[in-house]
């Protein structure tokens, strides 16, 4: 019950205070410490750059998992009305669903002011070079980060705390984190190349039940599975893809793919729409983790029973 509890007191951790600032967040931590070994392992030639990465990412997550499995191990001895809410907030760096709404919600703001505005406020959510995006181009973009992220952000750590407790959600935020900084094509392409095919690995399930949770009555997964193949990420188009077929709208990359390409650009009101849905999801999210946490610690409390 532990892990149910966890899941539902860091809904409410995030819901009321977000983030915490950079200084305080583990996640920054965590990336302060990864990059000095990343750039030294782009700096190799190629061969030695692919195992000096792979390697960096095997230590660094191996020695998150080995932290959240011991703090873990604490928390199962303490007493209930102590191990919970220190739980709960060691789960909660693994989330950010809030500050992922109040940031693309922040860019229609923005673009109300000024198209400079909003592409600066763009700036803040992806890497790509928003300079030349035109008021569509920047709707379709954040709508975009939305979408990918929603799966990022929220769905793939849920699954994974589920799946193998505080490890598994310490060890996603890890690997995704380091796909965030390592994970490129340019000089990074052997030095990240680990990092990216990990996230790509991990992210797998979980992306495809964020489709659902985004379009629980999506019906026509043939047209879904050919529109979310077209990204180069084989996780990131599925729910980016159905966000565009939900909202029937066209999102892209220029030059790269372009999403339900039939469909008009993106407007305030759909941009609107795609918080709305996005947050729909985020609720369905939370309740099925919680729900399969309560079942698996049935199941776990039936065959404990049985055995005695």
């Amino acid at each position: 019950m532990l892990a149910a509890g966890a899941i539902a007191l860091a809904w409410v951790l995030d819901a009321r205070l977000g983030e915490p600032r950079s200084a305080w967040h583990p996640v920054a931590w965590f990336g302060r410490l990864a990059a000095p070994l990343g750039h030294a392992a782009r700096a190799l030639p190629p061969h030695g750059a692919l195992w000096a990465g792979s390697l960096a990412w095997a230590g660094l997550v191996a020695m998150v998992i080995a932290l959240a499995w011991g703090l873990q191990l604490l928390l199962a001895r303490a007493p209930g009305w102590l191990a919970l809410p220190l739980l709960a907030l060691a789960l909660k760096p693994a989330l950010s669903w809030r500050m992922l709404r109040d940031e693309v919600a922040a860019v229609e703001a923005a673009l109300v002011r000024s198209l400079d505005e909003g592409r600066a406020q763009l700036a803040r959510l992806c890497s790509r070079d928003v300079r030349a995006l035109d008021e569509a181009g920047v709707r379709e973009t954040a709508i975009e980060t939305l979408a990918e992220n929603f799966n990022d952000s929220l769905v793939a750590p849920l699954f994974w705390f589920v799946v193998a407790g505080l490890p598994g959600a310490w060890a996603w935020r890890a690997a995704n984190t380091l796909d965030a900084m390592w994970g490129y094509r340019d000089s990074w392409e052997w030095a990240g190349k680990c990092a990216a095919r990990a996230d790509d690995l991990l992210a797998w399930l979980p992306a495809r039940l964020s489709v659902w949770l985004l379009w629980p009555a999506c019906t026509d997964w043939r047209t879904l599975r050919r529109e979310a193949v077209l990204t180069p990420s084989p996780n990131g188009g599925w729910p980016m893809a159905a966000m565009a077929l939900r909202l029937g709208v066209r999102l892209g990359k220029p030059g790269v793919y372009t999403l339900n390409a039939t469909a008009p650009a993106p407007s305030a009101q759909a941009l609107a729409r795609a918080l709305a849905t996005a947050g729909r999801a985020a609720r369905r999210a939370f309740g099925l983790a919680l729900l399969a946490a309560l079942l698996i610690s049935l199941i776990h409390t039936a065959l404990s029973g049985g055995s005695a």
